[in-house]
């Protein structure tokens, strides 16, 4: 039907490709879908002409309206060269084209293995097609791509990637999951933040976790809601909401919350996608789990870290027993909270590590990325010292709390002085600020000169000169501000 050759890889490729990623059709005829897509994909691209065939047709075309120009200006001369021009492009495309018709007739269209791959990735999202160069460096180095966002937490890091190359390698059981994982320890240590980091680095969009907050299933009735009301009940068409959203995007990160929160029903629901890597919704459709990464957080214990005195720092025992102290704890109370057969097929349960001073430093930078990108929005460029890096830290330093209280006090010390300046007309569009920390006068925040970044803002509303002055206003829990025209401002 389509004049190709269809080697016996290919066949062989679209049994085992599709039986093993398209779950919701059926063999053999899913096979065989495959095969007539590929097929019809390698037919039309040995008739598409090549790029350097479509550029000579493109330039042919404007020295013919370029000659038709000259003529109607009585630019004869003009026209004369370019006829001449014409006539030689003419020349060369048909030499060209039967050139690549030659070659066309004496090249096979073959439909092979990597065809049929390219299919199944186009049909379900899930790189099929081999490895290459590129991309296996990249799983090689994927712990470093997830710290660029995940600050410490060497082990969950690299059991996460760990999981993702055997997956991508072709070793994984092929019936189960590619990967499961419970992250515990202290809140505000990064367990949710891992896994939306895994996502932006397999994907490149957060918005690849299919995120499930398990606190919306404390009661018995609402554990339906996973998979799906039964007949009868409402909501019966709309379909689950685990089992909907993994359905529509198989290959992806799929959170669990805080399991902690749920009714203990819910986890009969996750020992069959453990175990089996799939789950019969309410209408009858299996949906298929074993192209996807299973992370499950909670805050178990988090009582028993609060009792030893925020995370368990003490002058005479060294971090590392500490930690030591705090995973035994917390695993003793998973075995007290989960079942054995959950536990059981859960392929990993890792304990985050409390953060370090010069860790939340690190968050404090991350944080001020997003703060500079979003300034960056309006065209102006933010600077911060290192020296205000470190007071932010030490006033968001809350052991018991973890990186949060890093955001309120950014919010506190850099994002409501810089919004009321902004305001007022002192940092305006196509500016540099910087902000530092003195001693005596707290957080400065200073204009530098001009952006050496683009400005993207458009002129409008906030585009002020920038001497204008302002009065004196005082600042958040009676902070002395003070702020003169040279569009400086301080604040404690």
């Amino acid at each position: 039907h389509h004049g190709v050759e269809i080697l016996d890889e290919a066949i062989e490729a679209a049994v085992r490709l599709s039986d093993r990623f398209v779950s919701d059709r059926f063999l053999p005829d899913k096979a065989i879908d495959l095969i007539d897509e590929a097929a019809s994909r390698v037919r039309l691209r040995a008739f598409t002409a090549p790029p350097d065939l479509k550029e000579m047709e493109e330039e042919l075309e404007r020295l013919v309206r370029e000659k038709e120009a000259a003529v109607s200006a009585q630019e004869f001369e003009k026209a004369a060269g370019l006829r001449d021009k014409e006539r030689e492009l003419r020349e060369r495309l048909e030499a060209a084209r039967r050139e690549w018709k030659h070659k066309r007739v004496e090249a096979k269209s073959v439909v092979g293995a990597e065809d049929i791959a390219h299919i199944v990735s186009s049909w379900t999202g899930i790189p099929a097609t081999k490895l290459e160069v590129e991309e296996s460096q990249r799983l090689l180095n994927l712990e470093e791509v997830l710290h660029e966002q995940v600050i410490d937490q060497e082990d969950a890091v690299r059991a996460v990637a760990r999981a993702i190359r055997r997956a991508r390698a072709g070793l994984k059981d092929p019936r189960r999951p590619i990967g499961s994982f419970i992250f515990l320890g202290p809140t505000g240590t990064g367990k949710t933040h891992l896994a939306l980091a895994l996502a932006e680095a397999l994907f490149s969009d957060r918005d690849a976790v299919i995120r499930i907050d398990m606190s919306e299933y404390m009661e018995r009735h609402n554990v339906s809601r996973l998979v799906g009301a039964p007949p009868g009940y409402v909501g019966h068409e709309e379909g689950g909401q685990l089992t909907e959203a993994v359905r529509r995007r198989p290959y992806s990160v799929v959170l669990f919350d805080e399991i902690d929160k749920a009714h203990p029903e819910a986890f009969n629901i996750l020992l069959q996608i453990l175990e089996d890597g799939r789950l019969t919704d309410a209408q009858g459709r299996t949906v298929d789990f074993r192209n996807t990464v299973i992370v499950m957080t909670a805050n178990i214990g988090a009582h028993l870290i609060a009792k030893e005195g925020g995370l368990g720092f003490r002058a005479d025992r060294s971090p590392a027993s500490d930690y030591e102290a705090m995973k035994e704890k917390l695993m003793e109370q998973v075995k007290r909270e989960f079942r054995p057969e959950f536990l059981n097929r859960v392929d990993e349960i890792i304990v985050f590590r409390p953060l370090e001073m010069e860790h939340l430093v690190q968050i404090v930078g991350l944080m001020l990325k997003d703060v500079g990108r979003r300034l960056a929005e309006m065209g102006i460029e933010l600077e911060v010292t290192d020296k205000a890096k470190a007071r932010l830290a030490e006033e968001g330093n809350d052991p018991t709390y973890g990186a949060r209280p890093l955001r309120r006090a950014i919010v506190r010390l850099v994002e409501d002085p810089l919004s009321e300046e902004y305001l007022k007309g002192t940092f305006r569009s196509g500016r540099k600020v910087r902000v530092d920390f003195d001693e005596e006068k707290g957080f400065t925040f200073t204009d530098v000169g001009p952006s050496s970044k683009p400005s993207s803002k458009p002129s409008g509303a906030g585009d002020h000169p920038p001497g204008r002055t302002t009065d004196e206003t005082p600042g958040d829990g009676g902070a002395d501000d003070s702020e003169n025209d040279t569009g400086k401002r301080t604040s404690k």
